[in-house]
């Protein structure tokens, strides 16, 4: 058996209730939640009750979703699993930095509370979101969006699914180019144009939030980085600031683990969406999701089992 690593969910997959089961039986991660609730009273609200409505915005879904990511990852440890590697899909390498050491579990969550809140002003008054384009070859999707000048592409998700941040016009004009070559383009529930130019104006103040935390070099386990696709090296605040208005280099990150040995990957968050697109991309790889009582003891089983094999 090679190597495990833990990916961590990114925004869009949040809903309410996440991370509820971990809390509710797994003391350390009570712990954080409730330290959590200390640190910005209503969090716990919004993460287990509600229609859902104020998880969608943007400044309480990545505090909100850094805690569902950690409470995974704390699940799995406390049955024996720990990585030998992590990465994050965008506001998922908050709490993959975490893991690695960079900072404290509490303080990642006031990181992820400033990085949602920076992010969320940048978005007012734009009217911009992003758009998956599937069933095509990315690079086609590319050669698609061209004539575009307020359209980017910022998470390079799979081989056949490429994410663009931009104008919604314009994604709504592309999304019929796409299907013309019988491509589909699906609009994602986000508040804002992330990884693009739309957000350069939340690099500066994050910057600044990001001045009251000591970022230390990851030295527990590698982190794999977005903007670079290799782990953190050098400042790590400087790459963290970077990931904000620049693509997802998804693929290239998952291809560099499987070269550096890793063969398993445990999506640790909300959802099956990092499941299958590291399916996709190595569909060699054993890959697992965890988000609940019944999921992390499948995983572990399945885990343990081919470690004794």
């Amino acid at each position: 058996m090679g190597k495990i690593a833990f990916v961590f969910s990114g925004q869009g997959a949040q809903h309410v209730g996440m991370g509820q089961a971990f809390y509710e039986n797994i003391p350390a991660v009570k712990v954080l939640y409730d330290r959590a609730e200390a640190l910005r009273p209503g969090t716990l609200a919004q993460c287990f009750t509600g229609d859902g409505t104020a998880l969608k915005q943007t400044e309480n879904t990545q505090p909100c979703l850094y805690l569902a990511d950690m409470a995974a990852a704390m699940a799995m440890t406390e049955k024996g699993i720990t990585p030998d590697g992590v990465a994050g899909f965008s506001l998922g390498e908050i709490p993959a930095l975490a893991v690695g050491g960079a900072y404290s579990a509490e303080e990642g969550f006031q990181i992820a509370v400033q990085r949602g809140a920076a992010m969320a002003k940048a978005s007012e008054g734009v009217e911009a979101s992003m758009m998956a384009v599937v069933k095509i070859p990315s690079e086609q999707a590319e050669e698609l969006a061209k004539p575009y000048d307020k359209i980017f592409p910022v998470n390079y998700n799979s081989p056949m699914q490429l994410v663009f941040s931009g104008d919604k016009e314009q994604l709504e004009a592309l999304a019929k180019d796409v299907k013309a070559v019988k491509g589909r383009g699906v609009m994602l529930a986000v508040s804002g144009a992330f990884h693009s130019p739309y957000m350069t104006s939340a690099v500066e103040p994050f910057g600044k939030a990001l001045e009251a935390f000591t970022v230390r070099q990851p030295e527990q386990v590698p982190v794999y980085a977005n903007y670079t696709a290799v782990p953190y090296e050098g400042d790590p605040k400087e790459t963290m600031l970077r990931q904000i208005d620049h693509p997802v280099q998804w693929v290239k990150l998952i291809r560099r683990m499987a070269e550096d040995g890793f063969d398993t990957f445990v999506e640790t968050g909300v959802g099956t969406t990092l499941q299958k697109l590291v399916s996709q991309i190595l569909p060699e790889a054993k890959v697992f999701h965890v988000e609940d009582m019944e999921t992390l003891e499948a995983a572990v089983s399945a885990i343990k089992e081919g470690a004794s094999c």
